[in-house]
Formats: structure tokens, sequence, C-alpha cells
């Protein structure tokens, strides 16, 4: 897959269809629902799932629907918003690594340590040698949850086009019932859209470990593409229900 999200397409394939992905998107949210009981009762793995995206991409809607037939017993998600001064005041990281999930949890990130390298880079608030460092540090953050904790990362990033932003953006505006989505500060980040697309770009590149590029002009085709992975990689663990304990 090309790394230039402008050559990247933001809609489903032509030959997608509304009904059968809807009805598909809901088959994989009830098979992961059945794997992360799973997950929750071997305590042999931990899953991370990192959502990035421009603003009104679909973040929420995503982490809903996929998990909408789960349990939340053993389910997190963390919004990471503006850093506090506390933050500030502490490494890049320091507010990150407490969200990570534990061996049988899920920890679901809308947006996640990589604002570090996106926000902050468009515009200007950090250098072009503390972005080399912090992407350094991402790195090996992941490699160690994936090492030390049999922790599975799967990071999604929702690509949306211009237009569709613009649309969701108003919606905000125009239905009362996503007034309370409304942010100002939405419409001025959309005049660095292309800035943000080359930090994107870079962060697909120097990501060692891959990014899954969702589609998101039809919400029905994200919730297709991302059920999918998430159902494919809890699969790969072939884990098995644990016996009855010795007496």
């Amino acid at each position: 897959m090309s790394k230039d999200l402008r050559k990247i397409a933001t809609t489903p394939p032509d030959k997608a269809n509304k009904t059968s992905a809807r009805k598909q998107a809901k088959a994989y949210a009830t098979e992961i629902g059945e794997l992360l009981q799973q997950l929750g009762a071997t305590q042999e793995h931990a899953l991370l799932i990192v959502f990035q995206g421009m603003d009104a991409s679909g973040k929420d809607g995503a982490v809903r629907n996929a998990f909408s037939r789960s349990s939340p017993g053993n389910i997190r998600v963390t919004s990471f918003k503006k850093p506090t001064d506390l933050e500030m005041r502490h490494d890049f990281l320091w507010r990150i690594h407490p969200h990570a999930p534990a061996k049988g949890d899920v920890a679901i990130w809308n947006r996640s340590h990589y604002e570090d390298v996106l926000i902050q880079r468009v515009h200007g608030w950090i250098d072009e040698a503390t972005v080399d460092a912090r992407f350094e540090a991402i790195n090996a953050f992941e490699r160690n949850l994936q090492r030390d904790n049999n922790t599975v990362i799967l990071k999604f990033l929702l690509h949306t086009s211009k237009d569709e932003q613009e649309r969701q953006l108003q919606e905000r505006l125009d239905e009362h019932d996503k007034h309370y989505k409304h942010n100002p500060g939405d419409w001025e980040e959309r005049k660095h859209w292309d800035a943000y697309l080359d930090a994107y770009n870079d962060v697909l590149k120097r990501s060692e470990i891959p990014w899954i590029v969702v589609p998101t002009d039809k919400r029905w085709w994200r919730d297709v593409v991302i059920g999918k992975a998430i159902m494919d990689a809890l699969e790969g663990l072939n884990m098995k229900w644990p016996g009855l304990p010795e007496t």
C-alpha cells in the first residue's frame, strides 16, 4: 500500500454494498465479543487499539460499533485530550503508559501518543530533532509492550476526505443532537489540512508497527474494515478456554 495518503482512497471499493457491509460488520462485532471473553479468561495477551485521524473522521463511532456486542468488563477507552499542566512537566509518554492494557484486557485509545508528533509538529511547537527523538521513543515503547506484556497492537488511521470532513463538521452546527460535538477549534485546525497530511504520511513511514488505513467517507465501510482486522488479530492468537482449576 502507498504511504502517501493523498493516493489512498477515502471511499469504499466500487463493489462494496452498504446493506451487506452493515450485516458483515455486525457479524464481526459478535465474533469480537466472544473472542474478548476468551482474552479475559486466558489472561495471556493484552490488546491495544489505537485510533488516529483528522477531526470528524469517525473515531467515536468506530469504537462504539466495533465493540457493540462486547462485554465492557475488560475494555477501557481513553481519549487523550490537550495535555494538562502537570502532564506537560513530564516526558510526553508519562501520561500514556498508565493506560496500557494488562494481560486479559483491551485498551482503546481515541487519539494517542502520536498526537505528540502530529499537532505539536504541525504547529511548530517542537523542532525536528524532538520529532526524531519522539519517533524513536514511540517505537521503543510499542516494542516494549509487545515483548514484555504480549500486547497485540492494532493502529487504525481513519482516512477521510476534506469534503467529508466539512460535511461532518457542518452537521454539528446544523443538527441539534450533534451540537455537543461542535468545537470551533476544529474549523481552525482544518486550515492546516495539508500540513497534517504530511505529518500523517511521516507517521506511516516511520512507525515500526504498520498502520491500517481505513477509508471513512462511508461509515458502514469503516466498520467492516476495522471489525475484520480486530477479529483476525484475535483469532490469530489461537486462544483456548481454560480448564477447571486443579483441586
